[in-house]
C-alpha cells in the first residue's frame, strides 16, 4: 500500500456486510438498553506466530442485541474455514492451527484481516490485524571483519537474514578469550553492546586485533538461540599521517523508528586521526535551527554513538553529528521517529440528538507518528480526515456506529461512538393517493393526498414537474386530521383535455420527502404544454420528459432539426416522452428540441425545448515559489481563467476575506480571463491561503494556494507578575507568535533573585500546556521568579521574568477532628492556624461564642509560632455537655478559616431495654432491643448472656455481637429447654449494666440422639427380641413419644419396615419389643430412632443378628440308594439348599425300616452321619427297605425326603420251618413242609432229600417246584424207617436243611394233615383260602370249625375239594380261629388256623381333656374292634366359621395338643384313624371353645380424665377378657354434632392417650371401640372439658345418664332408673331367648334319630362339598322387623337336614327364611315351593324406602316390592339345579350360584365374568366371588374343597362363620372390598365378635352402640365405601354414627387360612342349630394358622406382592388340586 488513503478503499467492500444492519434500524429511538456495538477486546495490529505453534486471535464485542462477529480480508470478503489452515470458532475467534511448511498460503497466512461487529444499530470494524505465519526455516548469523584505525571506536554487527530479521534478537556477544558481553550493563567500559545489537568497541588498540567475536541470538516466536555462524574480528591499521574524519556514503543519512520507552542507539561511524571529537545536535522543528544534545542520566554519548535509554515521543526528530578533528570535520544525519502505540478515543461515545440539530465527534488520539485521521460510519468511509467530525443537522439517516481511525505506517487504532436520534422520526409516508383515472371532458377532477410524519409534513403539487399554483380552475387545499395526518386535495373546474398529464403529490417535511405521482387522462387531441428554456452545465446529464395531454396518445417523438432522436449514443429516447442526454457539450448538444405527439387518428401536436449549454470556469493552478517567504521578499500570483463563459469575475481572498489595499496587497485584472496579485513586500500578516475566484452564469471555480513567512517570535500574550491565594490554581499565560510557530517553555529562577534558571521539574501539579504555565493549588513553596521564553529559529526569541507571590490566608491543616475525653476528666483541645500573621483567633462552642468568663472550667491561651499561631481551650472537668461541636475561627488581612472539633465526652453505655423475642426454634432465638445511649463511644458489641433456667447467672454462656447491629440469634441452644436471657452494651470505656431478662423456652425438635444399648436377641426361630435404653436425656429435643424400630434383611437394599413402640416413662426402664415373623436362621439388621411430636431423630447404628436355628425346611434333595450286598444298602443325598436350611446342619439322620413295617414308628431305625452318604448294615436280606433323610441342625430336625425304596440282594434261603412226614401206604410217604421263615430271596425250588436209615445207602434227591409244599415219596420199603430233609433254593443258592424226620412206610395209614397251623391275613372284601390236605386211609372225613362252631356252608363259605376253605369277599366279622379236623378208623388229626381281616379302621373315640385361651387338648383311644394294626390319626378341626384345618396324630400319642388357636372363639373336633388299607370312619363331632371373652368395659374414673383442652385415656384400666387387647379405636365428637371424627384407630392398650385440641368447657362424646380375638366391645362415654382455671362446668339438665356408657334412650322423670329401655330390652329379649332354646334342646334330644348320616355311609358324608357365598357385608342386624320371627322358630326335633350343596349355612337357616316377605342373600332357593321357575326378569324394582337403611344394614336380600317376584334370584343365593333332590348322593350333585349385577345393571358386563349386582344396587356395593365345589375322588380320604375365592380379594379380617343359625355378622360391615371383588387390599381388617348364635347373648348393639349402629362405614374406605347389606349406599340420614374402622395388625398374615370362605357345612340337626353354643370366640391375625406354610413375614409378604403371588390360600390350594377354576367359574351339570 503506497498511501494511507489506499489502505481505505478495501474498507468499503465491506459496504455489503453492513447494508442490512443499518437498514433495519426501527424509526423509532432504540430502548435505553439497547446500544451499538463496542469492542470488548480488540484484536492487536501485528499477529506474528511460528508455523509450529499456530495463533488464536480473540474479537469479542458488547451490545444490545449481542452482536455478530464476522472476520473481513483486506478486500472486505468475508473470511471463510480453510481445512486445516484457517477456521473461525464458535466464539468468533479467528484460529490458525499449525501447519506444515509445504502448506504455507500467502493469501492465509500473509494477510491483513479485519473484525466486524454489528448488530441492527449498526457496524464498526476493527484496526489492521496484520497476520503473519512464520515458516521454520533455516538461518546463519554473520559477522563481517570491521576495518578501523587504531585508537577509534568499533563497531561489530551482527548479521542476520532478513527474511528472519523482525523475529531475531541478538541477546549477547561472546569473545574467544570467554569475555561474555550483555545490552546495557555499563556505558564506561570499553565494551558495549548498543540497544540495536552492535557490539561497540572503544579506543581499539593493537592487541583487539588477536581477538574474535560471535553473537548470540534469539527467535522470539520459537524461543531458539544460536550462535553465529562465524567469527568476527577487528583490522587494525596504524595512521601514517593525519586522517580527516571519513563516513561511508551509504551512513551519511539513516533513518530509524524505535518503540517507545525502549532504549535506542544513534551511530555516528567516523573514523580519524587524530582522534576526531563528536557533536550531537537536533533541529527545532520545522526550522534549520538546531541545538546541542542535552546530555544526562537518560541520555547518554558514548564516542560518537548517542544512546536514549528510554525514548519518548518528544526524541523524534531530526539529529545531526559532527565530528571534526584538527583536520577536518564530517556530519551524519539521522532522523528518529520514536513511535508510540496509536489509541484513539471518541468524545462522547454516545449522544443522542433530536432532528435537525447538530452532532459533534471528536476524536481525540495519541501515539506517533499520526499520518493519517479517517472516518467511517457503520463501516462505510465518509471521506472526512479531521479530528472533529460536525454533522450541522441530524437526519435520520445520520444514526448509527462512527468511527475514528487514526493510521500510520505501522499501526492503526479505532475508536467508534454512536448516534441516536432523539425524539420520534418519522418520515413522511404517503397513507392515501388518487390513482391514475381516464374520463372525458367537462366534469371536475378532485385528486386527494393524505400523507403522515413526525414532523407534520406539507404537501405540494406538481404537473408534468412544474408546480401547480391556484387559480381559477385549479385550487389546492389541505388540512390536518386529529391523527395528525394532512389531507391535501387537488380540484380541477370543469376538465379540459389540456389537463391531462402526470399529476404528483410531494409530502416534504425536514425528515424526508414522499410523493406520489399517477396519470389523468382525459378524451381529447394531443397537446403539449410550453416548455421553459433549459440551461445545463456542460459535463451534466439533462432529462426533461414531454407534458403531453389528451388521450389516447400512440406515441412520443422527439426531434432535433426534423430528424428523430436519438442520433448518437448520448441520447436515450423512452416511450413515455422522456430524453436523457448524457455528458452534455455545448457544440453538440445546445439546440432547440421538438416534442410530437400522436394519436391514431393522425393528430399531432408539437412542442419545443431550447435547451442552453452552460460552461463553468476552469483555473489553471498556480503557487508561491518553494518554501517559505522571508519578511520584505516581493512576490507575485497569476490567476488564468482559460474556459468558461464570458463574462468573467475574478477575484481574490485571504483566509476567506477579500483583499484590500491596507494590507500592502494589490490586485490587477489582466484581459477578461485573468488577474494577478502582487506583495510589494512581505510581512507577517500576509502569511495564509490566498484564493482565486472565477464566477460565471454557469458557477462558480475557485483555487488556493498558501502563503508561509517566516517571522520572528512576538507577544501575542506577554506574562507579567502574578499573586494568587495559597491553594488556589494559578494560571500564567504566555503566547507568542510566529513562523514557525514557536516553541514556548517556562523556568524558574535559581534561589530568590532572578539570574540563573533551569528547567521545571515535571510534577503532578506544574505543567506547562500550550504556553500557559498551570500551577495546580499553589503553595508558598511555588513562589518566586519565572522565564518564560519564545523561540522558532528565526531571530533571537523573545523572553519574559515575571514575579509569581503566594498570598496565604490564615489556613488550619486540619479542618475537622474528634476528640474524645471521659466523663469526669481535664481535657485541652488546641487549634493551629497558618498563615500571614498576625492572626486572631476565636472560639466557638456549638455555633455560639465562648467566653471563658461565663464558665471558670474553660481557660483558653494562645501561642505564637514562625508559622502561625497556636490556641489552647483547656476544660477542667469534662460533662455530658461537653460533647460539642467546639470551631475555632482564625483571621488575618487575606481572609479566615475555621476548622472544628468535634469534642465527644465519653461514658459507659445505658443498658439496653426493650430485648424482645421475634422467633425461635429448637436451637436458636432471633432477638431485638433498642440501642441505648452509647455514651458517645460507638458500641463496640453487645454481650448476650443466657442461661438453662434452673442455673445461676454465675453459669452464663454468652454470645458476642457487633455494636452496630440491634437484632441477634442465639444459636447453639437446646431444644425443648426453658432459658433466661439478658444483653449487656459494651463500649471502649466500660460496660453497661444488664438489661431485664427474657425467658423463653426453645421449640421442640426432632430428637438429635440415638437410642442407646441396643441389644437384639433371638427368642426362636421367628422371632427376635429388640432392647433398648432412651438416648441421653440432653438429646431428647423435646419429649420422646415412642420410637420407630426398624428392621429389614441384611446384605440387602431393601427398605426398613418400621414398627412404631410408645415410650416408657417409667425412668430407666428398658424398651423392647418383639419382631415376629421372621424368617428362620436369617440375619436382620436392626435400627431405631426415637421420635417426639416433630419428627424422627436419627436412626441408630445397624444391629445385626440371627434369628434363632430352625429346623430345615427343605429336605436333601438327590436321595437316591444302591444295594450293595444281601445286607447293606448304601444311601446318599443332596444337603438342602442353603436358603432353607434355616441354620447350621450338624448331621444327617437315615430313617429306615422295611416297607411292609414302616408305618410303625417303633420298628424304623435311625442312623446318624455327617456325610452325604452312608452304608446301612444288618438289614434284613431280600426285603424291601423304605428310607428317608432329614437334615438336623440345633434347631431340630428338618423335613423327610420323599421315602426311597431299597431292596437288599437275595441269599441262600434258611431251612424250611416245619416238615413232616405222613405215611400213605406201605410204599409211600407223603412229605410237607413249611416254606423257611426268612426266603432270603425268590425261592426257585425246594430239594427233598430221602436216606433210608442205618443203611449206608446214597441219599435221593428229589427236585420240587417252588409252589409245592409236598412231595409223595414211592417205592420205598414197607417197614423201613426213612429220613427226610427239605432244603429252599433261590438263585444264589441251596440254603440251609431243614431238621430231619423219619417215617416208615406201613399198611395202616391212620388219619393225618399235612398242613400245618398257620395264620392267614386277608383284606376286607377279598377272598380268602384256608388249606387242609389230610392223608388216611381209609380216606379220613374232614370238617371245619370256624371260632368253635361247626361249620356250614352258606353263600360266602365252601368247603372245596382238596379239603381247603373258601371264604368270599371277607369281612370284619370273619377274623378268628379256623380248626380243621381229619378223622378216620385209624386216628385222628386236627389243625387250627388264623384268620385276620384287614380293614380301615373304625371310628376313633375323641374325648376332650383341657382348654386354654388358645389351645385344646384331645385324647384320641382306637376302636376297640379294629383288628388291623392301626398306623395313626387324623385331627380334624375348624373353628365356627372358618376352614377345616388336619393335623396328623401317631398312633402312640395319648393325648394332643391342637395349638395357635383363637381365644375365645368356638371349635369342632373330629378324628379318624388311618392304616395300610386306608382312612377310617370318622368320630363323633367335639364341639368346644377356647377360653377368653371380648374385652370388659373399666370404670369411668379410672378410664378417663379430663382438663380443659385435652383428655387423657388410662387404656390399662380396660379388662381384656382373657384374649389379649389388640388395639383400641378412639372416636370423639362435641355433644351437639352429628359426625364422629376418629382420633386414632390404631391405640396400643398399653399405653396412655391424650386426646388433644378440645376446647374448654364443651361437652364431648367418646367413643372407644375395644378389641381383642374375642371380639370387640364399644364404649361411649360423656364428659366436659374443663374451663380455661380448671374449673367443671354444669352438668346438662336434658336428662343426660351420668353412667360410664352413653346412653341413646331417654325416660320420663318418672320413670325408675332400672325401667331404662337400654336395660329392659336386653333383659326381656334374653329371657325369651333362653326359654325358646330349652324348648328345643328338649324337643331335639326326644327327637334324635340313631341313623345318624356319619353313622352310616360314611363315604357319601364326605363326598359333599359344601360352599359359603356370603358376601363380606352380610351381617344380620337384632333389630330387624323380622327378629322375632327368627327367634320364634322351633325346629321339629332330631331331625336332621340334608346340606345344601355350594351353601355354607345350615338348614335351619332355610327353615327360618321359609317365609315371604324380605329374603336374606342366605336363603335358598326350592324348586319345589314355586312352579314359576324361569320368570323373566321385570324391570328393575324399587327399593324400599320404608326401612332405614341403618336399620337394615345386614340385608343384602331381595328388598323387592314387585308381586310375584319373591323367588327371583337373589345375588349371592346358592340353590340346587333342577333335577336334583336332596336325598339323592350329594357327590353327583353340583352348585349352581349367581353372581352380583355389575355396577347397578341388570346384565353381565364384559370383561368381568358375568357378575351381576341386583337392579338399583349401587355400583360401589362391593362384591366377592362366590365359591366352586367339585366332587372328591377318593373314599377314604377328607379334603376341604378348594373353591374358587376371588384370588383378587386377598387378605381380608378373619371372621367368625355365620353359617351356624342366624347369619348376623356385625363386623362385616368394616370390611372394605373392591367393587370388582378385585384390587389387591392388603390392609387386614380386626378380629371381631360374632353376635349371631341362635340363643341370644348380650345385645351389644342395644347396649353399647344405640340407635345409629346399624350404619355402614363408608367415609373410612379409601377405595369406595365398605361392603354392606343394604340396598342403596347412601348412610342412614337419622343417624351419622358409622362404625370406628379396624387398624392394621402388625405384621399381620395375609394368608391366614381362617378367612371367612369356609368350604365344607357344618352338618348340624336344628336342635342342635338352636342350641345356645355359648359366647363365641374370634379368630383373627393374634394366632396365626398351624399351618407353617401359611405364616407369612411381613418380608415374604412384600415379595409375594411383587410376584402377584398372594392371592388367598383358597385358590392356590384349588389350583393345586387340579380343579382349574377361577373366580366366578361356574362348574357345569
Amino acid at each position: 500500500m503506497n498511501s494511507p488513503n489506499e489502505r481505505l478503499k478495501w474498507l468499503i467492500a465491506a459496504v455489503a456486510l453492513i447494508a442490512g444492519a443499518s437498514q433495519t434500524l426501527a424509526a423509532n429511538p432504540p430502548d435505553a438498553d439497547q446500544k451499538g456495538p463496542v469492542f470488548l477486546k480488540e484484536p492487536t495490529n501485528r499477529i506474528d506466530f511460528s508455523n509450529s505453534t499456530g495463533a488464536e486471535i480473540e474479537c469479542k464485542a458488547s451490545g444490545n442485541p449481542m452482536p455478530e462477529i464476522i472476520w473481513i480480508r483486506s478486500d472486505g470478503t468475508a473470511v471463510g474455514d480453510v481445512p486445516g489452515l484457517r477456521q473461525i470458532s464458535s466464539d468468533g475467534k479467528l484460529v490458525f492451527p499449525p501447519f506444515r511448511a509445504e502448506d504455507y498460503r500467502q493469501e492465509v497466512h500473509a494477510q491483513v484481516y479485519a473484525c466486524l461487529a454489528r448488530n441492527q444499530f449498526g457496524s464498526i470494524i476493527s484496526r489492521d490485524v496484520h497476520v503473519r505465519a512464520v515458516v521454520s526455516q533455516h538461518y546463519e548469523e554473520d559477522i563481517h571483519k570491521a576495518f578501523v584505525i587504531r585508537g577509534n571506536s568499533a563497531i561489530l554487527k551482527c548479521d542476520i537474514p532478513s527474511f528472519v530479521a523482525d523475529f531475531v534478537n541478538v541477546i549477547s556477544w561472546h569473545s574467544d578469550e570467554q569475555e561474555n558481553f550483555y545490552p546495557g550493563v555499563e556505558y564506561d567500559g570499553k565494551y558495549l553492546v548498543l540497544p540495536s545489537g552492535e557490539l561497540h568497541i572503544r579506543e581499539v588498540g593493537p592487541e583487539d586485533g588477536y581477538k574474535s567475536y560471535q553473537c548470540r541470538t534469539k527467535h522470539r516466536l520459537t524461543g531458539e538461540t544460536r550462535l553465529s555462524a562465524t567469527k568476527g574480528r577487528l583490522v587494525i591499521t596504524e595512521p601514517v599521517g593525519s586522517v580527516a574524519p571519513k563516513v561511508d556514503v551509504k551512513d551519511r543519512i539513516t533513518w530509524l523508528d524505535k518503540p517507545l520507552g525502549q532504549p535506542l542507539s544513534l551511530l555516528c561511524p567516523a573514523q580519524s586521526y587524530p582522534m576526531p571529537a563528536y557533536r550531537w545536535y537536533k533541529f527545532i522543528e520545522g526550522t534549520t535551527r538546531k541545538q546541542a544534545v542535552v546530555l544526562n542520566d537518560r541520555v547518554k554519548q558514548v564516542s560518537g554513538t548517542l544512546i536514549i535509554k528510554d525514548a519518548v515521543v518528544e526524541d523524534s526528530g531530526k539529529y545531526l553529528c559532527v565530528v571534526n578533528n584538527s583536520v577536518g570535520g564530517e556530519s551524519v544525519e539521522t532522523v528518529l521517529t520514536v513511535t508510540a502505540p496509536l489509541s484513539a478515543k471518541i468524545d462522547p461515545p454516545t449522544q443522542t440528538v433530536d432532528f435537525g440539530r447538530p452532532a459533534v465527534f471528536t476524536c481525540q488520539y495519541t501515539g506517533n507518528p499520526i499520518k493519517t485521521v479517517s472516518w467511517m460510519k457503520d463501516g462505510k468511509a465518509i471521506g472526512h480526515s479531521e479530528p472533529v467530525l460536525r454533522i450541522e443537522s441530524v437526519k435520520k439517516e445520520d444514526k448509527g456506529m462512527y468511527q475514528c481511525f487514526v493510521r500510520n505506517d505501522q499501526e492503526s487504532a479505532e475508536a467508534s461512538a454512536e448516534l441516536k436520534l432523539g425524539g420520534r422520526f418519522d418520515p413522511p409516508v404517503i397513507r392515501q393517493a388518487f390513482q391514475e383515472e381516464t374520463m372525458e371532458p367537462g366534469p371536475s377532477v378532485f385528486l386527494k393526498c393524505v400523507a403522515g410524519g413526525n414532523p407534520t409534513p406539507e404537501i405540494s403539487w406538481e404537473l408534468d414537474g412544474k408546480k401547480i399554483a391556484n387559480n381559477d380552475r385549479y385550487q389546492v387545499g389541505q388540512y390536518v386530521t386529529v391523527n395528525g395526518d394532512v389531507v391535501s386535495y387537488l380540484n380541477i373546474t370543469s376538465v379540459h383535455a389540456n389537463d391531462g398529464g402526470l399529476y404528483k403529490c410531494i409530502a416534504k417535511s425536514k425528515v424526508g420527502v414522499a410523493e406520489h405521482s399517477a396519470k389523468l387522462n382525459v378524451y381529447g387531441l394531443p397537446y403539449i404544454r410550453q416548455m421553459e428554456k433549459k440551461a445545463i452545465v456542460a459535463g451534466e446529464t439533462l432529462m426533461v420528459t414531454c407534458p403531453v395531454a389528451g388521450y389516447p396518445i400512440d406515441s412520443i417523438v422527439w426531434e432535433r432539426d426534423n430528424r428523430a432522436l436519438p442520433i448518437n449514443r448520448k441520447q436515450k429516447v423512452f416511450p413515455n416522452g422522456t430524453l436523457i442526454i448524457e455528458n452534455v457539450e455545448r457544440n453538440s448538444d445546445q439546440a432547440t428540441y421538438t416534442c410530437v405527439a400522436k394519436n391514431q387518428e393522425g393528430y399531432s401536436a408539437r412542442g419545443s425545448l431550447e435547451v442552453q449549454v452552460m460552461v463553468l470556469p476552469r483555473i489553471i493552478p498556480f503557487a508561491f515559489e518553494e518554501g517559505p517567504a522571508q519578511v520584505g521578499q516581493y512576490l507575485t500570483l497569476h490567476c488564468s481563467v482559460p474556459g468558461g463563459d464570458l463574462p468573467l469575475n475574478v477575484d481574490w481572498t485571504l483566509d476567506g476575506q477579500p483583499i484590500s489595499e491596507d494590507l500592502g496587497i494589490t490586485t490587477a485584472r489582466v484581459g477578461r480571463r485573468g488577474s494577478v496579485l502582487t506583495i510589494e513586500a512581505v510581512e507577517a500578516s500576509h502569511a495564509g491561503n490566498f484564493t482565486c475566484h472565477a464566477r460565471n452564469l454557469a458557477g462558480h471555480q475557485q483555487f488556493t494556494t498558501p502563503l508561509n513567512v517566516y517571522v520572528p517570535p512576538r507577544w501575542i500574550l506577554e506574562p507579567t507578575d502574578k499573586a494568587f491565594a495559597q491553594g488556589s490554581d494559578a494560571k500564567v499565560e504566555c503566547k507568542a507568535d510566529g513562523f514557525p510557530k514557536p516553541q514556548v517553555t517556562w523556568k524558574k529562577a535559581v534561589g530568590d533573585t532572578p539570574g540563573e534558571y533551569k528547567d521545571l521539574k515535571k510534577s503532578d501539579n506544574i505543567r506547562v500546556e500550550e504556553g500557559t504555565l498551570h500551577v495546580d493549588n499553589i503553595q508558598k513553596t511555588n513562589e518566586g521568579y519565572y522565564l518564560c521564553e519564545a523561540i522558532n529559529g528565526i531571530g533571537s526569541g523573545l523572553s519574559a521574568v515575571i514575579m509569581i507571590s503566594v498570598q496565604a490566608p490564615p489556613e488550619f491543616t486540619e479542618k475537622l477532628r474528634n476528640q474524645t475525653a471521659r466523663r469526669g476528666e481535664p481535657a485541652v483541645l488546641q487549634c493551629e492556624a497558618k498563615g500571614e500573621k498576625p492572626i486572631g483567633i476565636l472560639w466557638n462552642m456549638n455555633n455560639m461564642r465562648l467566653d471563658p468568663k461565663n464558665d471558670n472550667r474553660y481557660t483558653i491561651r494562645e501561642e505564637i509560632l514562625s508559622t502561625g499561631v497556636m490556641s489552647s481551650l483547656s476544660i477542667k472537668r469534662t460533662e455530658r455537655s461537653d460533647s460539642a461541636l467546639f470551631t475555632c475561627v482564625a483571621t488575618n488581612a487575606f481572609g479566615s478559616d475555621d476548622a472544628s472539633i468535634n469534642m465527644i465526652v465519653q461514658e459507659v453505655p445505658e443498658m439496653p431495654y426493650a430485648l424482645k423475642v421475634l422467633d425461635k426454634s429448637g436451637r436458636s432465638v432471633q432477638l431485638s432491643w433498642a440501642q441505648p445511649y452509647d455514651g458517645n463511644s460507638p458500641l463496640d458489641r453487645y454481650i448476650i448472656e443466657f442461661k438453662r433456667s434452673r442455673a445461676s447467672w454465675s453459669e452464663i454462656d454468652r454470645v458476642i455481637v457487633p455494636g452496630h447491629t440491634t437484632e441477634a440469634q442465639v444459636q447453639k441452644l437446646s431444644p425443648a429447654t426453658t432459658y433466661n436471657i439478658r444483653i449487656v452494651a459494651e463500649n471502649a470505656i466500660g460496660t453497661s449494666q444488664s438489661s431485664e431478662a427474657v425467658t423463653i423456652i426453645t421449640a421442640e425438635e426432632a430428637p438429635s440422639g440415638k437410642p442407646q444399648n441396643i441389644k437384639v436377641e433371638p427368642v426362636n426361630q421367628t422371632t427376635m427380641r429388640v432392647t433398648w435404653k432412651p438416648p441421653p436425656r440432653t438429646e431428647w429435643n423435646g419429649e420422646i413419644l415412642g420410637y420407630y424400630v426398624g428392621y429389614k434383611l441384611s446384605n440387602t437394599n431393601s427398605s426398613y419396615v418400621f414398627e412404631t413402640i410408645n415410650f416408657i416413662t417409667e425412668e430407666g426402664k428398658e424398651h423392647n419389643l418383639e419382631l415376629q415373623n421372621l424368617r428362620v436362621y436369617t440375619q436382620y439388621s436392626v435400627v431405631i430412632q426415637a421420635f417426639n411430636k416433630i419428627g424422627a431423630g436419627p436412626l441408630s447404628e445397624e444391629e445385626k443378628q440371627f434369628t434363632a436355628e430352625g429346623t430345615p425346611s427343605q429336605p436333601p434333595s438327590d436321595t437316591a440308594c444302591t444295594t450293595l450286598t444281601s445286607q447293606t444298602i448304601r444311601v446318599g443325598w443332596v444337603s438342602p439348599p442353603l436358603e432353607s436350611a434355616n441354620g447350621v446342619i450338624k448331621t444327617y439322620k437315615v430313617v429306615y425300616a422295611p416297607s411292609d413295617e414302616w408305618y410303625d414308628e417303633t420298628k424304623r431305625h435311625y442312623k446318624k452321619t455327617a456325610s452325604s452318604d452312608t452304608v446301612l448294615h444288618g438289614l434284613k436280606k431280600y426285603t424291601n427297605y423304605t428310607m428317608q433323610v432329614l437334615a438336623t441342625t440345633a434347631g431340630g430336625d428338618g423335613v423327610r425326603s420323599v421315602p426311597i425304596h431299597c431292596q437288599t440282594e437275595p441269599d441262600v434261603p434258611e431251612a424250611p420251618t416245619d416238615v413232616k412226614a405222613l405215611v400213605m401206604g406201605n410204599a409211600a410217604i407223603l412229605v410237607s413242609w413249611r416254606p423257611p421263615a426268612q426266603p432270603n430271596g425268590i425261592i426257585t425250588q425246594y430239594t427233598v432229600y430221602s436216606k433210608a436209615e442205618g443203611a449206608e445207602t446214597e441219599t435221593k434227591t428229589q427236585k420240587v417246584p417252588h409252589y409245592q409244599m409236598s412231595f409223595e415219596a414211592t417205592e420205598l420199603e414197607k417197614n423201613k424207617p426213612y429220613e427226610f430233609w427239605v432244603t429252599a433254593s433261590t438263585t444264589i443258592g441251596e440254603g440251609q436243611q431243614s431238621k430231619s424226620i423219619v417215617a416208615m412206610p406201613s399198611d395202616q395209614v391212620p388219619a393225618k394233615i399235612a398242613s400245618f397251623d398257620d395264620t392267614f391275613t386277608a383284606t376286607f372284601k377279598e377272598d380268602a383260602k384256608m388249606p387242609c390236605l389230610a392223608v388216611g386211609a381209609p380216606q379220613p372225613e374232614i370238617t371245619w370249625k370256624i371260632k368253635g362252631v361247626e361249620f356250614s356252608a352258606n353263600d360266602r363259605m365252601r368247603l372245596l375239594p382238596d379239603g381247603s376253605l373258601l371264604i368270599k369277599s371277607v369281612n370284619r366279622q370273619d377274623a378268628g380261629d379256623y380248626s380243621c379236623h381229619a378223622e378216620n378208623s385209624i386216628a385222628k388229626d386236627s389243625i387250627t388256623h388264623k384268620l385276620i381281616v384287614l380293614a380301615p379302621p373304625q371310628s376313633p373315640h375323641v374325648t376332650l381333656s383341657a382348654t386354654t385361651t388358645d389351645a385344646l387338648t384331645v385324647k384320641l383311644k382306637p376302636h376297640e374292634g379294629d383288628t388291623a394294626p392301626l398306623h395313626g390319626y387324623t385331627l380334624h378341626y375348624k373353628p365356627e366359621f372358618g376352614e377345616w384345618e388336619t393335623s396328623e396324630v401317631s398312633v402312640d400319642s395319648q393325648k394332643h395338643n391342637i395349638e395357635g388357636l383363637l381365644c375365645g372363639s368356638r371349635y369342632q373336633v373330629y378324628a379318624t384313624g388311618f392304616n395300610n388299607i386306608g382312612a377310617g370312619e370318622a368320630s363323633d363331632i367335639l364341639n368346644t371353645r377356647t377360653k377368653g371373652q371380648k374385652p370388659k368395659l373399666p370404670e369411668k374414673p379410672r378410664f378417663i380424665e379430663v382438663s380443659s383442652n385435652s383428655v387423657s385415656l388410662h387404656f390399662k384400666a380396660w379388662k381384656d377378657g382373657g384374649c389379649p387387647m389388640s388395639h383400641f379405636v378412639v372416636e370423639s365428637k362435641k355433644r351437639d354434632q352429628i359426625e364422629w371424627n376418629q382420633i386414632s384407630n390404631n391405640v396400643k392398650p398399653d399405653n396412655n392417650y391424650v386426646v388433644l385440641d378440645l376446647e374448654p368447657a364443651t361437652w364431648y362424646n367418646l367413643r372407644i371401640t375395644a378389641h381383642n380375638s374375642a371380639g370387640f366391645t364399644v364404649a361411649e362415654y360423656d364428659f366436659a372439658t374443663l374451663t380455661v382455671t380448671g374449673g367443671t362446668i354444669a352438668p346438662l339438665d336434658d336428662g343426660t345418664s351420668h353412667g360410664n356408657v352413653h346412653t341413646r334412650i331417654r325416660l320420663p322423670a318418672w320413670m325408675p332408673e332400672w325401667l331404662d329401655l337400654n336395660f329392659m330390652v336386653p333383659l326381656i329379649a334374653t329371657v325369651v331367648v333362653v326359654a325358646v332354646g330349652i324348648c328345643v334342646v328338649c324337643v331335639a334330644l326326644s327327637r334324635r334319630r340313631a341313623d345318624d348320616l356319619r353313622g352310616g355311609q360314611k363315604d357319601v358324608y364326605y363326598d359333599v362339598v359344601y360352599n359359603q357365598t356370603m358376601g363380606p357385608g352380610a351381617t344380620l342386624d337384632k333389630r330387624r322387623p323380622d327378629l322375632r320371627d327368627e327367634l320364634g322358630y322351633i325346629a321339629p326335633p332330631n331331625r336332621k337336614l340334608p346340606p345344601v350343596p355350594g351353601s355354607n349355612y345350615n338348614t335351619c337357616d332355610r327353615i327360618k327364611r321359609g317365609r315371604g316377605g324380605l329374603r336374606s342373600n342366605h336363603s335358598t332357593w326350592d324348586p319345589r315351593r314355586n312352579p314359576n321357575l324361569y320368570e323373566e326378569l321385570k324391570a328393575p324394582p324399587v327399593p324400599m324406602h320404608g326401612n332405614h337403611y341403618g336399620h337394615a344394614h345386614g340385608n343384602a336380600e331381595c328388598h323387592y316390592r314387585h308381586p310375584g317376584m319373591e323367588d327371583e334370584i337373589c345375588p349371592y343365593a346358592t340353590f340346587h339345579l333342577l333335577g336334583f333332590r336332596e336325598e339323592m348322593d350329594p357327590t353327583k350333585a353340583m352348585n349352581f350360584q349367581t353372581f352380583p349385577h355389575q355396577n347397578g345393571h341388570a346384565g353381565p358386563v364384559p370383561g368381568h365374568a358375568g357378575t351381576m349386582l341386583p337392579p338399583g344396587h349401587p355400583g360401589h356395593v362391593h362384591s366377592r366371588s362366590g365359591s366352586q365345589s367339585m366332587p372328591r375322588a377318593n373314599r377314604y380320604q377328607r379334603k376341604n374343597s378348594q373353591g374358587g375365592q376371588s384370588s383378587i380379594y386377598t387378605p381380608a379380617p378373619e371372621y367368625d362363620d355365620p353359617a351356624n343359625c342366624a347369619e348376623e355378622d356385625q363386623y362385616r360391615r368394616y370390611t372394605r372390598v373392591n367393587s370388582q371383588g378385585g384390587s389387591l387390599y392388603s390392609g387386614p381388617g380386626p378380629e371381631y365378635d360374632d353376635p349371631a348364635n341362635c340363643a341370644p347373648e348380650e345385645d351389644q348393639y342395644g347396649s353399647q352402640y344405640g340407635g345409629p349402629y346399624g350404619q355402614p362405614y363408608d367415609h373410612y374406605g379409601s377405595r369406595g365405601s365398605m361392603g354392606r347389606r343394604s340396598i342403596g349406599s347412601a348412610r342412614n340420614p337419622g343417624n351419622g354414627s358409622p362404625e370406628p374402622p379396624p387398624p392394621p395388625p402388625r405384621n399381620h398374615d395375609m394368608s391366614n387360612s381362617s378367612f371367612n370362605d369356609s368350604k365344607e357345612s357344618n352338618e348340624i340337626s336344628e336342635a342342635e342349630c338352636d342350641r345356645d353354643h355359648g359366647p363365641r370366640g374370634n379368630y383373627g391375625a393374634v394366632k396365626r394358622s398351624p399351618q407353617p406354610k401359611d405364616q407369612r413375614s411381613t418380608e415374604e409378604m412384600r415379595k409375594l406382592i411383587e410376584r402377584n403371588e398372594t392371592g388367598p390360600k383358597q385358590l392356590q390350594l384349588q389350583q393345586a388340586n387340579g380343579a382349574g377354576f377361577t373366580a366366578y367359574d361356574t362348574m357345569a351339570v
